[in-house]
C-alpha cells in the first residue's frame, strides 16, 4: 500500500509540472520570426544623358521586421541579384567610387507612410560594365507614427552620388504582379493621438499603381494568453502548487495512520 501510495504521487507530481508549463514557451520563436519572400523584379532604367533604356531583372529579396512599434525606426531587409542573364551596365562615363544604390519599398495602408529607403555601395564600375549590386543585405528603414497594417512592395533601384540626384533611375514595370508583404505596427502608447509622418521618400519613377499581388501573412504581436503581459505570474502556478502541497500532505498521513496498525 506504502509504494502504491508514493507512486500515486509521484505520477500527479509529474503531471502537475508538465501541465505548469508557461504557455509562451512555444510562442517566444514565433515572436521573433520575420517573412522573407522573394520576387523578380522588372526595371526599366533611365540614365543621365543617354537615350537608350535598359531593361533588366532583378530577384529581390524582402525580409519584414517581427515587430514594428510607432515612433521608433523600422528595418526592411532588401537584397538583390540580376535575374535572366540582364544586367545594368554603366554609362559611358562610368561610375566614380562615391556612387551609391538607394533601394526603395512603397508601403501603402498607413498614413503619411509611403516608402522607405536604404542605402548600398556597388563601389568603382568603369564604362559599359555591369554595375555589381551589393553582396550584404540593404537596410531600408523609415518609421510609422500611425498603428495599423500596412503592405509593403519593391519599389524604385536607383544609382548616384546623392539621393535627390540619382545618375540611374530604374522604375518598377510589374508592380501589379509582386508579392504583398504584410506589415503590422503597433502602436508604443494607447492614450496618445497620433498624426502620420513619413520618413521615406517616395521616388518619382515609381508608378502609384494598384496591385493584386500575393498575400503572405506573417505572425505579428504576442500570442493572446489571456492575462496579459502586464498582469504578473500566471494565477494557475499558484493554484496548482498549493493544491499539490495539500495532496502530498494528505497522503503523507495517510501513510502514517497505515505505519501505526
Amino acid at each position: 500500500m506504502r509504494v502504491r501510495s508514493v507512486l500515486s504521487v509521484t505520477v500527479l507530481a509529474g503531471g502537475l509540472v508538465l501541465f505548469l508549463q508557461p504557455a509562451g514557451a512555444a510562442v517566444s520563436e514565433v515572436r521573433q520570426s520575420s517573412a522573407v519572400i522573394t520576387d523578380v523584379v522588372e526595371y526599366q532604367c533611365t540614365t543621365t544623358g543617354a537615350t537608350e533604356k535598359q531593361n533588366i531583372k532583378v530577384k529581390v529579396e524582402m525580409t519584414m521586421p517581427a515587430a514594428a512599434t510607432t515612433g521608433e525606426q523600422m528595418s526592411i531587409g532588401w537584397q538583390g541579384t540580376y535575374a535572366d542573364g540582364t544586367g545594368l551596365k554603366a554609362p559611358a562615363t562610368g561610375l566614380t567610387a562615391d556612387t551609391s544604390l538607394y533601394a526603395y519599398a512603397s508601403i501603402s495602408g498607413l498614413t503619411g507612410l509611403t516608402s522607405a529607403t536604404g542605402v548600398g555601395t556597388p563601389g568603382t564600375v568603369d564604362a559599359n560594365q555591369v554595375i555589381p549590386l551589393p553582396t550584404a543585405p540593404v537596410s531600408l528603414s523609415t518609421t510609422s507614427s500611425n498603428a495599423g497594417t500596412a503592405t509593403v512592395r519593391p519599389a524604385a533601384l536607383n544609382f548616384g552620388t546623392a539621393t535627390n540626384a540619382p545618375s540611374i533611375k530604374c522604375a518598377v514595370q510589374n508592380q501589379a504582379t509582386l508579392t504583398t508583404h504584410p506589415l503590422t505596427v503597433t502602436a508604443a502608447d494607447q492614450t496618445g493621438t497620433e498624426t502620420g509622418t513619413d520618413t521615406g521618400t517616395e521616388p518619382e519613377t515609381e508608378p502609384e499603381t494598384g496591385g493584386n499581388g500575393r498575400v503572405q501573412q506573417t505572425p505579428s504581436g504576442p500570442a493572446a494568453t489571456g492575462g496579459g503581459g502586464e498582469r504578473g505570474p500566471d494565477g494557475r502556478m499558484f493554484l496548482l502548487t498549493g493544491s499539490l502541497l495539500i495532496l502530498t500532505a494528505t497522503t503523507g498521513l495517510l501513510l502514517r495512520r497505515r505505519a501505526w496498525r
